[in-house]
Parts: structure tokens; sequence; C-alpha cells
């Protein structure tokens, strides 16, 4: 079953990383969240990507939400997540998103199969378990918008349609 407006964001360990403040040359720091713990009070934009260095993820999806940034903060946002099933920090820092957008990894698909929104990329040489493109407007961990693509490209799952959410 596919999550919906007004149920509860699942509680989910999920990862991302920090840079290595001793060398940045060096391997990032793996660090953990709880979703429920994490998320809790605030107003949150969570979306998600199929994979990291993809095209339309690179060029479309993860820029737009970069672009609109101040926009998303000005309506009261007050995190941006980006998730796929890779890791993520590599390419967060090829995209330059600095600390505006936490990128954070679902490895194994947990909280995405939570969400009822995986699919199965194989025939893409992608593997069996990815996250579908999608975006979710939560306020304290209520879900109070749900856009998933159903088709190529980015318009449910975009930061123009979670701003006219806001």
């Amino acid at each position: 079953m596919t999550i919906q407006v007004g149920d509860t964001l699942p509680s989910i360990t999920l990862k991302y990383s920090l840079p290595n403040k001793h060398d940045e040359n060096a391997c990032a720091i793996p660090q953990t969240l709880n979703t429920t713990e994490f998320f809790k009070g605030k107003k949150a934009v969570i979306f998600a990507v199929p994979g990291a260095f993809t095209p339309t993820c690179s060029s479309n999806h993860l820029p737009s939400f970069i672009e609109h940034y101040s926009d998303l903060k000005e309506k009261g946002v007050d995190i941006i997540a980006c998730l796929a099933t890779n890791v993520m920090y590599a390419w967060g820092k090829d995209q330059g998103v600095g600390d505006q957008i936490l990128m954070l990894s679902d490895g194994n698909g947990e909280f995405c199969d939570a969400l009822g929104l995986t699919q199965d990329l194989t025939k893409a040489v992608m593997g069996a378990k990815r996250a579908q493109r999608f975006a979710l407007l939560v306020d304290d961990l209520r879900v109070a918008y749900v856009g998933v693509e159903t088709g190529p490209g980015v318009g449910p799952s975009g930061p123009e349609a979670v701003l006219s959410h806001l």
C-alpha cells in the first residue's frame, strides 16, 4: 500500500555522511538517523530519485530543488532531503548541495518499501529495488503531500508541485 496524505511517516533508520574534517580527500563519515526522531516537530520535503548520477536525477530533479531552496525555506520548510537507494555523499558533493539538501541513503530500500514506493529497475541494469521518483511534504511526521511520477521527467515530484501545497 502506498503512503497517503494524513499518514504518519514510517520509523526507519537511514544513513547520511559528513565530510571528514581531518582529510577532505578521505572517505566521508557515515551517520545514522531515525526518521521519527529526526523529522518530529519539523516541516520537511523528502524527495526521492531512482539513482544518484543518473541523467534526469542529475540534470533536473536535484538541481531544481537546489534552485528552489530559498522558496521552500521562505514557506517554512525546515529540511529538504534527497533520498535514493545508493550512497549519496559523493553525488551531493558533485552537485554542490552543501548544507542545503540532506542526502539520505536508503541502502536496503526499507524506507521506500514502507512507503510503498519502490520499483524494479533490473531491466535498466540498476537493480531490483530502487526508489520511485517521488516527493513528500511532511509536517511533524504527518504526510501533507505525496507526488509520485507515473512517467519520465519531473512533475509531481518537483519543487514547483511541493510549493503549490505549502
